[in-house]
């Protein structure tokens, strides 16, 4: 209820601003034309496509994350070497602006999906990737001992101790990617220009006269897009582990 209330607020203030002309409404449209517009664009054959190869890309990027992130995950948090050895390595890429890789890799793949789903990958893959080593740290420690001490090896602690107790972080991880994985994927058709896919959209209706109404309208798209995304992660998250609090995570930026 209280999450509905800020979003009409926000709502009224945005159509009072532009009605009352305190703004041109060339720079902010009221905001029922925007709904309207975004309405509007639901019946949008090609817009709808556009959206579907953004959804394409992040899908991708974000599977691909997931595949080559948690196993390292696992391999750094179990073994103390490996983590050491590929420590410097791993901060070095981390902090790394994933939009600004987005003209090498243009340079390196070309066009099309490929760029979008490598930067999506990219910047997808650290959440996962710490919150799976942070996970394997907090696993209890004693039924770790307890296996052990009957005589079940490291690859038998891991599946049955380690990965069951790192999961809910694991969970976290990825809803904490797949927003960043819809940023990097939107982002880069708007910075790249080439495509097709909701950023198009929007970088295309920002260049065209009077198109503020259509570039809000696409961010609108975008907006619900991610909610709509991270509500059934968390949805998925409160079903799989009704015991955690469905808030973990360590956040990475982009």
């Amino acid at each position: 209820m209280l999450g509905a209330l800020g979003v009409l607020l926000a709502f009224g203030v945005c159509e009072a601003v532009s009605r009352a002309g305190i703004v041109r409404r060339s720079y902010l449209p009221p905001a029922s034309e925007v709904l309207r517009r975004a309405v509007e664009l639901a019946g949008d054959r090609t817009f709808l496509e556009g959206v579907g190869a953004t959804l394409h890309a992040w899908a991708l990027g974000l599977g691909l994350a997931v595949a080559l992130a948690v196993p390292l995950g696992l391999l750094l948090g179990s073994v103390p070497v490996v983590d050491a050895a590929v420590r410097a390595i791993v901060e070095f890429l981390r902090p790394l602006p994933s939009v600004a890789l987005i003209p090498l890799v243009s340079l390196l793949l070309g066009s099309g999906t490929e760029t979008k789903v490598a930067l999506v990958t990219y910047a997808s893959v650290w959440p996962i990737l710490f919150n799976t080593v942070y996970g394997l740290g907090e696993t209890d420690p004693l039924a770790k001992d307890t296996l052990r001490a009957f005589g079940f090896g490291r690859l038998a602690v891991l599946l049955r101790v380690e990965l069951p107790g790192t999961a809910p972080f694991i969970a976290a991880g990825i809803r904490i990617s797949a927003a960043v994985a819809l940023i990097l994927a939107v982002a880069t058709e708007i910075l790249s220009g080439f495509g097709e896919g909701l950023g198009i959209f929007i970088a295309q209706s920002g260049l065209a006269t009077n198109g503020t109404r259509d570039v809000l309208a696409g961010v609108v798209w975008a907006g619900a897009l991610g909610l709509v995304i991270n509500g059934v992660l968390v949805w998925g998250e409160r079903r799989l582990f009704p015991w955690t609090s469905g808030e973990r995570g360590v956040g990475v930026g982009t």
